[in-house]
């Protein structure tokens, strides 16, 4: 019997190598990557009746790269919650941005929530989308904030502390462009996620290539320990 996949996280890596292999300034493959492949990699999630899609679009570390690069991306971001983030909603996905959201400008903040709120109660998929997010991060304030609560800390107290505590722990677990780490995404919640690390870059990742690693893993035996 096939194992039904409830959640998919990727690692959407390669953007600057595709726009240098095409002699194209660097920071165009971000756009490439965030505002055209994500849209369509994500309703082709849907489409496969996935209830749960995770992206790594930015880490805490992404954070020291140069000040034009972290400016453009952030300007990515507000041009795609404009735009993209309706096309999703649309087409019934519910969005949650999960990380350290107080380090992005007040009007990011502020569109975050909006999008949030105007997708609850969207039931085709919830679309995660991991912004200044890091494992370690994430593991590190959920003990801080039952600490400071007075709480036990047990595995199932810190987990419904985290960011992502509504987020199934996902079942597969994809990374493009050749890169074979985690890089901090889901550090916890990956423990027997299934890993698949494609040498293609993020901004020429398809549908076509998604589904071959859905019928991959359908072939794999998930033991969880067991």
């Amino acid at each position: 019997m096939t194992t039904p996949v409830t959640c998919v996280g990727i690692i959407l890596d390669g953007n600057r190598r595709w726009a240098k292999r095409r002699g194209l300034p660097q920071l165009v493959g971000h756009r490439e990557g965030l505002l055209k492949t994500y849209k369509t990699i994500a309703k082709h999630v849907q489409k496969r009746g996935i209830k749960h899609f995770a992206v790594y679009m930015f880490s805490t570390e992404n954070w020291n790269r140069s000040e034009e690069e972290v400016s453009y991306l952030m300007d990515l971001f507000r041009e795609a919650g404009k735009n993209q983030m309706q096309e999703l909603l649309d087409e019934d996905i519910r969005v949650r941005f999960v990380g350290q959201r107080e380090r992005f400008a007040p009007d990011l903040q502020k569109m975050m929530s909006e999008i949030e709120t105007d997708s609850v109660g969207k039931n085709g998929m919830t679309a995660w989308i991991c912004l200044s997010y890091g494992g370690r991060a994430e593991i590190t304030e959920a003990a801080h904030a039952l600490a400071a609560r007075g709480e036990e800390i047990t595995e199932t107290s810190l987990r419904a502390a985290m960011w992502s505590a509504e987020m199934p722990d996902p079942d597969i677990i994809i990374r493009t462009s050749g890169e074979k780490r985690l890089s901090g995404f889901l550090l916890w919640q990956s423990a027997y996620s299934e890993l698949f690390f494609t040498d293609t870059l993020w901004p020429d990742f398809s549908p076509e290539e998604f589904d071959t690693i859905l019928a991959e893993f359908a072939t794999r035996e998930r033991r969880n320990g067991k």
